[in-house]
């Protein structure tokens, strides 16, 4: 705020959610294809690759986003071939480089939250990734939240069957997915200065193996005290 800044980076948005005890991937910021080396290979693969910039909020929509990165020298490939697609598609944008983070492995999920001017912080779960504004199987609910609340929510999107296990699938950690939406629950209520929190995707593993944040956007107003 300080700073006039109305957004936070991904970075910030997860030291947040560390603070409030919410799962993310270890993490690094390289500069160079040497360094997303060095930083994968310390991290252990597989690794993923996000392009670092303050000015592009949907890294996939510019091929700012690989996955499933196995060796150093694919590291410093992907990371070349990155800042290629980047700059050839948005040639103003700053790129301070690229995220080397730890891969998460379960079902992609939506959590979020978006404040009303007059209902307040309103919470959206929903089937997440990258097909979430084409799906738009999400539910909504205003918090603060109640156990059964939380509950209507995950189970009335039309994807509910996926994480409860359909077609003999294990089920999902449904408990550490409910935690992780009281507590940025909580984080609204602790900042009213945050307009939107959104975590996409929450990687939810197979029952007992939690889940994982795996971005975070926060937007800021800057009149709020």
């Amino acid at each position: 705020m300080a700073e006039g800044r109305t957004a936070l980076s991904e970075a910030e948005g997860k030291e947040i959610l560390r603070a409030y005890g919410v799962n993310v991937p270890p993490e690094g910021l390289a500069r160079s294809a040497q360094q997303a080396a060095e930083i994968a290979k310390r991290i252990g693969f597989p690794v993923v690759l996000k392009v670092a910039s303050p000015d592009i909020a949907h890294k996939t929509d510019v091929g700012g986003v690989v996955v499933g990165i196995d060796s150093e020298e694919m590291a410093r490939r992907e990371y070349e071939l990155m800042m290629a697609r980047v700059r050839s598609r948005l040639p103003d944008a700053r790129v301070d480089g690229a995220t080397v983070e730890g891969m998460f492995s379960g079902r992609e999920v939506i959590v979020g939250m978006v404040r009303d001017d007059q209902f307040g912080p309103v919470m959206t779960f929903g089937l997440g990734g990258i097909f979430v504004e084409i799906m738009k199987d999400v539910s909504h609910a205003i918090a603060p939240l109640s156990e059964r609340r939380v509950d209507e929510m995950i189970r009335s999107i039309r994807a509910y069957p996926i994480l409860a296990g359909a077609r003999g699938r294990k089920r999902a950690d449904i408990p550490a997915l409910k935690d992780v939406l009281f507590r940025v629950a909580q984080i609204a209520a602790d900042f009213p200065q945050i307009t939107e929190f959104e975590i996409n995707p929450v990687m939810v593993g197979d029952e007992g193996q939690g889940c994982g944040a795996v971005d975070a956007l926060v937007t800021i107003r800057r009149d709020k005290r």
